[in-house]
């Protein structure tokens, strides 16, 4: 069985419950693969990032195989303003986030609302230089644990729908995403776009960002902010200390 988003942003849940532990968001216009389904609850693996979880059953429309297979091979299409909105004849009105996918617009037969989107889409590889601009749309994003948009994201959610509009993949964790790319030696190899990972005093890595110039980090710890990075980690000017233990430099691309 397979599925795909038609509202806003929903959550994906640790466990068929809603006060299950929020773990990530599916936005309008992802598709998944439905593994289990209960009367209330699907547990679902989404096919940008294979990351599991569970979703309302009432909150997703579902697709055939064919049309998942269709939408998997597309050039992904996404919304690349902060908010735009979706419409339909029948005077329907959808806000989509910044991030969220438009590839299934196009097909009649996924697409049975009729819904129409006239706003900004961006699709296809960007050059490096353009991830720290797509940052930027998200700066002061209040911090949300399994957030994905710019009303409340998470530090690897960050980092992945900002590849993601970018035309890369990310996994969703950070923990994952410090397995991708190629590991640098110092800081100063670093260019602006690569990622930093942090870690714990158990040595587990719990925290990403998006190195800048000279020195400095755009992540998301209370809000998406810019902080001051140097061998030791982030170094917070408000606090007067450090903030996260740096544990190494990745460059993805």
């Amino acid at each position: 069985m397979f599925g795909i988003c038609n509202l806003a942003n929903i959550p994906l849940r640790i466990e068929p419950n809603d006060r299950s532990e929020l773990v990530s968001q599916v936005l309008f216009g992802e598709h998944f693969t439905v593994l289990e389904k209960t009367q209330k609850w699907a547990k679902i693996r989404l096919f940008f990032d294979d990351y599991e979880g569970w979703i309302d059953n009432k909150q997703f429309a579902t697709i055939t195989e064919e049309q998942f297979e269709q939408l998997s091979k597309d050039c992904i299409v996404l919304n690349s303003d902060l908010i735009e909105y979706i419409t339909s004849p029948k005077n329907l009105l959808i806000p989509i986030p910044l991030g969220a996918s438009l590839s299934f617009l196009n097909y009649e037969s996924i697409n049975t609302e009729n819904f129409s989107f006239e706003g900004l889409k961006i699709s296809g590889v960007k050059p490096k230089s353009n991830l720290i601009n797509t940052a930027f749309m998200y700066m002061n994003a209040p911090y949300l644990w399994g957030g994905k948009t710019p009303f409340g994201i998470d530090c690897s959610g960050f980092t992945q729908m900002v590849y993601k509009l970018n035309g890369y993949k990310l996994f969703r964790d950070a923990s994952q995403q410090s397995s991708q790319g190629e590991a640098l030696s110092f800081i100063e190899e670093s260019e602006p776009g690569d990622l930093a990972f942090f870690d714990n005093d158990e040595g587990n890595i719990i925290h990403v960002g998006i190195i800048m110039d000279d020195n400095y980090i755009i992540h998301a710890s209370g809000k998406v902010r810019i902080d001051r990075l140097d061998h030791l980690g982030i170094y917070n000017a408000e606090v007067n200390k450090h903030t996260h233990k740096l544990r190494v430099i990745k460059k993805i691309i």
